[in-house]
Order: C-alpha cells, then sequence, then structure tokens
C-alpha cells in the first residue's frame, strides 16, 4: 500500500507532467536565436502555484510554490524548487493532517529521488514531526535519509542526532548519534515555525530504532 507521504509526491509528479504537456502542446509563432549553453534552459517555468489535488472528488493535497522549472538538458533531468515548496495533505473534513515544506528542493525524475534542503519540516496522518536542513528521498528503494543534525519526534519520544535513516512511511526509523530522548508535554515542543531548544545531552546512543506509537 503506498504511504501518505509517496501519495503527496506522485500527485505532485502528475500535476507537473501534466502541465508539461500542456505547455509543450501550445503552438508559438516567434523563436528566439540559439542557445549553445543549453543547461542552463529549463523547458518550463511556472510562477505563483497554488494548486488542490483531488482523488475521486475528494480534495486531498495542496502544492503551493513560488517557482518551479522542469529541465531535461541536464544530466541528470530534473525539477528544481529554489524558491521552496509546500505540500499539503488534508482529510476527509478538509483538515490538514500532513505536510512536507522545505526552503529548497530538485527532484530527479528519470531517478525518482528527491533532495530537501534547508529548514525540511515533515509532519506525517501519523503524529510524526521531523525536522532537519536536508532530506533525500529515493522511491525506487523505498528510502529517506539524512546525513545533518535531525531532530524527530512521535507521540510519545523526542529523539534528535547527526545521522537519520527511515523507510518512505517514517514507520521504520533509525537516529544514530543521539543526544537525548525522552517523554516530554505539548508545551516543551515546538511549533512548526521554530526549533524547539534541545534537550539535554545525558545521553550518547550510537542508535535508536522503533516504530512509531500512534496517536489515539
Amino acid at each position: 500500500m503506498r504511504s501518505d507521504l509517496q501519495s503527496l509526491f506522485v500527485g505532485f509528479a502528475f500535476l507537473i507532467v501534466g502541465c508539461a504537456i500542456v505547455s509543450c502542446s501550445e503552438e508559438r509563432e516567434h523563436t528566439a536565436p540559439a542557445i549553445y549553453d543549453r543547461d542552463s534552459v529549463p523547458v518550463m517555468t511556472t510562477y505563483g502555484v497554488n494548486t488542490l489535488i483531488s482523488d475521486s472528488g475528494v480534495i486531498k493535497y495542496r502544492i503551493v510554490t513560488e517557482c518551479w522549472e522542469i529541465n531535461e538538458n541536464k544530466r541528470p533531468s530534473r525539477w528544481t524548487f529554489n524558491k521552496g515548496i509546500l505540500l499539503t495533505q488534508f482529510n476527509l473534513k478538509k483538515h490538514v493532517v500532513g505536510y512536507i515544506q522545505c526552503d529548497s528542493a530538485v527532484y530527479f525524475d528519470k531517478d525518482r529521488r528527491w533532495e530537501l534542503r534547508g529548514r525540511v519540516r515533515i509532519l506525517t496522518a501519523q503524529g510524526l514531526r521531523f525536522y532537519s536542513n536536508e532530506l533525500y528521498w529515493d522511491e525506487r528503494e523505498h528510502q529517506m535519509w539524512s546525513y545533518s543534525y535531525s531532530h524527530l519526534k512521535t507521540p510519545d519520544k523526542e529523539l534528535e542526532g547527526d545521522w537519520f535513516r527511515s523507510d518512505e512511511q517514517m514507520t521504520n526509523y533509525e537516529i544514530r548519534q543521539t543526544k537525548g530522548w525522552g517523554i516530554f508535554s505539548n508545551e516543551s515542543f515546538m511549533s512548526a515555525e521554530g526549533m524547539p531548544s534541545p534537550p539535554m545531552d545525558t545521553t550518547h546512543v550510537d542508535s535508536m530504532k522503533g516504530p512509531i506509537v500512534h496517536q489515539k
């Protein structure tokens, strides 16, 4: 079964491909002189995107990005979001149950691989929150990972470390070079707009694993 995060990105992928087909099908009467530095020329650039995506007549996702570029001339080909991206997931009552947000992103469409950078924020429908400055996602291998400081909070514990790996559903994860973990109240954790005060560095554990504890 496809995960919520994967469904969110796949829905976005279909949206972009559809727009690319429409763009390429439009006839143009004027042509510009040849540009020899082809790597600098995207085949499509779109600004001010704020789009809802529905499934079976039900609105499930919202895509917000200031600018995206599709460049098939670079190797490997890629979709670039230099101004950031916000992907939001809704439940049947149109309440936000999850999101993915970052300052910039690159999707290598042929390799089916994402690179998210700068204030990466994720909230899953199961209540897991993830914060880092980078996150890589391989859709073929169904793996997500980060080699920079990462902060993860589940309904019953909080972890931080300098190495993170997880399945794409974020239900089986591992954090290494762990700095601390514990049980925290809602008031002691951060809001989506800022980073939390780090917990006390009272322990050092090489790795920490565990399935997500679902909220009841």
